[in-house]
């Protein structure tokens, strides 16, 4: 199956296809909810997803291992000679690495600025020294380049039916609120890691503090005031999805179900957080197997009638040439499948 997607991508040179290959099982192994929402996708515009996000995984896994042994100043070169590769790979000067080698081609193909993956650079970069974060307008001005350029980014490959620009802010708040979520699934794991990314003055406005929730993640006992943050948190994300909700509109139809079902199964974390009694200090909150098999045929269903759809509008004649390449912001266009398969 990915053989069939860089046949469909057009990508066939041998190293090439290996290093999609690799972002593609970065993917699968790191985030399970998105990969399977990616599987919705017109089958040639995946490799260049997974290429967004295994880029990004690897960097976050150089920043964020568990494993103690590793210094942070190990950490920093690592990220170092990262950014040194990845500023080769979009010069155009190749990469021994090959995750930015599929990274640079997903940017040459698509058009994407180079600031965007800055942007994510200088996010990582911040978190190998700063652990907290006084007031959500600071936590905002981080998640611009660890998580809105995310959403950026993954534009060119979505295509648009607006001008890009006008569904910029939407794709930025989905990116937002993706990593608010997974901020709130996470509260136990990022103490382990000593980082605290709910809001200080959220936290305090309750009466928590890093010192309290250290307490309760070590003795595994529970506190009301801990509850009522948590709550709170997950009020100020739903806020953020209702920003990003009219951009889904805005996306080429048959790539829109895609992003409606990591839409939907991502705030299904925050039902499945609240459902648990906001106990995620102690334990991950997980949405079931059966809703997430829900919710992807849902997803199903609504890609076979995009897909219906656009073979009723496609003009006779051959193909049009592939969109949202450097310089353009319109739709990429697949040449048509008949019985084309969504897995």
């Amino acid at each position: 199956m990915t053989a069939r997607e860089l046949d469909a991508a057009g990508i066939a040179e041998p190293a090439l296809r290996a290093a999609y290959t690799r972002c593609r099982l970065l993917n699968a192994r790191h985030g399970k909810t998105y990969f399977l929402a990616t599987r919705l996708l017109p089958v040639e515009r995946r490799p260049a997803v997974h290429a967004l996000y295994g880029f990004a995984r690897w960097a976050d896994d150089i920043v964020d291992s568990l494993e103690t042994d590793v210094p942070p100043h190990r950490r920093a070169s690592a990220l170092a000679t990262l950014q040194e590769g990845l500023e080769r790979g979009l010069r155009g000067g190749g990469s021994g690495d090959p995750v930015v080698l599929a990274l640079a081609d997903t940017a040459r193909r698509y058009g994407i600025p180079h600031g965007h993956f800055r942007d994510f650079m200088a996010a990582m970069r911040s978190d190998l020294s700063v652990t907290d974060y006084a007031t959500y307008d600071e936590l905002r001005a981080y998640m611009h380049g660890s998580a809105a350029v995310i959403g950026l980014q993954m534009l060119p490959v979505l295509g648009t039916l607006v001008p890009r620009e006008e569904a910029a802010p939407h794709a930025a708040a989905l990116g937002v609120a993706f990593q608010l979520t997974n901020f709130l699934r996470d509260v136990g794991e990022d103490l382990d890691r000593g980082r605290v990314y709910l809001p200080a003055d959220l936290l305090g406005s309750h009466g928590v503090d890093r010192d309290l929730l250290q307490w309760s993640r070590r003795t595994g006992r529970r506190d009301p005031r801990i509850t009522e943050a948590l709550r709170a948190f997950e009020d100020l994300t739903r806020g953020v999805y209702r920003e990003a909700a009219p951009g889904l509109a805005m996306l080429d139809p048959v790539a829109r179900p895609c992003i409606r079902t990591a839409f939907v199964l991502y705030g299904g974390i925050l039902d499945s957080v609240a459902d648990d009694g906001y106990a995620v200090v102690h334990r991950r909150a997980v949405v079931p197997r059966r809703r997430r098999a829900a919710v992807a045929l849902d997803g199903l269903v609504r890609v076979a009638a995009a897909r219906a759809a656009a073979r009723r509008k496609a003009p006779p004649g051959p193909p049009r040439p592939p969109a949202g390449l450097p310089g353009t912001h319109g739709t990429p266009h697949a040449p048509e499948r008949e019985h084309e398969e969504v897995a």
